[in-house]
């Protein structure tokens, strides 16, 4: 098999399997965090703020970034699909034409924000080179779909526009407005992954630091309120026509 029809081979292969990534991080975290010297977040509660500050803003903006390239893209383009590439039309406009793959820009500002509150430096880096690894196969293999789905059309496209890192000399603006009820349909699975994820961290550091299970009352809130959320969205989405669009995917 030629190299390039084994790469595309494996990044469809980890395409179907990308969800789950969290679960791998989940675990990845418990001997991270065990093994992490949390001294200096002693000395100081306010250290322990800074940290979570900032982390939350990185995983925000990651939810930022996916938001925007989702409320604004066409109908019928790839989403949550898992089995295969799917694609009927392609987004070169608004965010599509700062970078090629905003949602996997996303997914990693999302996740990278947990990884830095384990604040293991060592972590965020096998991590980014992990997710880069990953995903430059997945890439790979989707490009190599909307080109043969697109031809031209998508060669002009992405000749001009980088894969990763955002450039915004050829920005165009998308004729497609935002819409925020397809930000609630597709995206609160992922908001809620992200809260858990930051409680776990919590959880688990405390737990090693206290050398006792201790589940503070705001857990139990954040927790409910994120998967109340989930839960009350889920339903509009399945059980009703609220967040229905018909233009939308």
């Amino acid at each position: 098999m030629a190299l390039i029809h084994s790469l595309e081979k494996s990044g469809n292969t980890l395409f179907k399997y990308r969800g789950q990534i969290p679960i791998i991080l989940f675990i990845l975290a418990i001997p991270v965090v065990f093994f992490t010297d949390y001294g200096w977040m002693e000395l100081n509660e306010n250290y322990y703020y800074i940290l979570l500050i900032f982390a939350a803003l990185i995983s925000f903006l990651g939810q930022v970034i996916r938001a925007v390239a989702i409320g604004t893209s066409n109908k019928n383009t790839s989403g949550r699909n898992t089995k295969e590439q799917v694609a009927e039309a392609l987004n070169t406009k608004g965010i599509y034409s700062t970078m090629r793959h905003p949602l996997y820009v996303g997914n990693y500002f999302m996740w990278i924000g947990i990884v830095i509150f384990t604040a293991n430096i060592w972590f965020v880096v096998l991590v980014s080179l992990a997710f880069w690894l990953y995903y430059e196969r997945i890439m790979f293999a989707e490009e190599r779909f909307l080109e043969r789905k697109f031809g031209e059309e998508y060669l002009t496209w992405s000749l001009k526009v980088p894969a990763f890192w955002p450039s915004y000399k050829n920005y165009i603006k998308s004729p497609i407005s935002f819409s925020m009820k397809t930000i609630l349909r597709r995206e609160y699975s992922g908001v809620s992954a992200t809260i858990i994820g930051f409680l776990f961290v919590d959880i688990l550091r405390n737990y090693i630091m206290e050398d006792a299970f201790i589940f503070h009352t705001y857990y139990i809130i954040v927790l409910a309120i994120a998967l109340f959320i989930s839960l009350f969205l889920r339903t509009l989405k399945h059980h009703t026509k609220i967040l229905f669009e018909e233009d939308r995917s």
